[in-house]
């Protein structure tokens, strides 16, 4: 095998059987991506087997115990509460996911250019990203949802333009060690150009790192979307999330109707920390200092 061979595949060439047998050791991260699987199940699948209707009111259906009738009882518009958390549930997990891997996606291309093209351009780069982080994200999600009012499309757009800062400052860091490693020099000796050098050899042995950086950015993309449902600026009716569910039965739960407020709010614990018990076990087993 070439230099260069190795150098694009040094990383992910070792992974597949090791990384799977290092994660099924970290028993706490196979239980989060047990989790994660069944609340993908439940949010997905589930409606199809527990059939409601989450958009018609039925006023003679209000804020009832939970029964055989309705597993979790009914909100005050007489919504099933359990189909309610199905319905909320594929928001907030495709809200989350899909504003993880966008986030991921535009600092991994961010991080890994200002790490590799250095100089000035780093410095000026990397200055955005500072001031960025100096901004709090939910700042910028309430500023923008009162101006607006988003969709999932649109909360998607925002998370994901607002969380990328962390992920880029991580492979930014990969790539100022990778672009020095002898593969990556051989190439530009040999006249490589500078694109090739970032796809074929900078990003294929960041793969961990982005990895990583994803898994976590999906926790807090969950966790952001359940704030701002929260104050009343996420998705509108009838469409809701599990923050939504949060802020709308807040009030009901000083009544004693606790099947509004309770199963929302483990739902959003549960998931949040078994993503980052996921991305624990990742980092763990792409850490390659842990092998014995």
């Amino acid at each position: 095998m070439s230099v260069q061979s190795a150098g694009r595949w040094g990383l992910v060439a070792q992974f597949p059987a090791p990384l799977i047998a290092r994660f099924a050791r970290n028993k706490l991260a196979v239980g989060g991506l047990l989790v994660v699987a069944l609340f993908l199940l439940f949010c997905f699948v589930g409606p199809t087997l527990y059939s409601t209707d989450q958009i018609h009111t039925d006023l003679t259906q209000v804020n009832l115990r939970p029964s055989g009738a309705h597993w979790l009882g009914t909100d005050a518009v007489g919504h099933d509460e359990l189909g309610r958390l199905m319905y909320g549930g594929k928001v907030s997990l495709l809200v989350g996911l899909a504003a993880g891997v966008l986030a991921t996606v535009i600092g991994t291309l961010w991080g890994s250019v200002a790490g590799y093209a250095g100089g000035w351009v780093d410095a000026v780069m990397m200055r955005v990203v500072d001031a960025g982080i100096a901004i709090p994200a939910l700042f910028i999600l309430l500023v923008v949802s009162a101006i607006t009012t988003p969709g999932v499309p649109g909360l998607i757009l925002i998370l994901g333009l607002v969380s990328w800062l962390v992920p880029s400052r991580l492979v930014r860091a990969e790539t100022l060690t990778l672009k020095s490693r002898d593969y990556v020099l051989t190439l530009r000796a040999i006249g490589g150009s500078h694109s090739r050098a970032i796809t074929r050899h900078i990003l294929p042995n960041s793969v961990s790192t982005i990895v990583v950086a994803a898994t976590f950015q999906v926790a807090d993309a969950i966790l952001l979307v359940a704030y701002v449902s929260y104050l009343g600026l996420g998705v509108q009716p009838p469409s809701t999330d599990w923050g939504g569910m949060l802020s709308a039965g807040l009030t009901a739960a000083y009544s004693g109707r606790w099947w509004l407020i309770v199963p929302p709010g483990l739902a959003i614990i549960l998931v949040v920390c078994a993503f980052n018990a996921v991305g624990d076990g990742l980092r763990d087993a792409f850490d390659v200092r842990g092998r014995g």
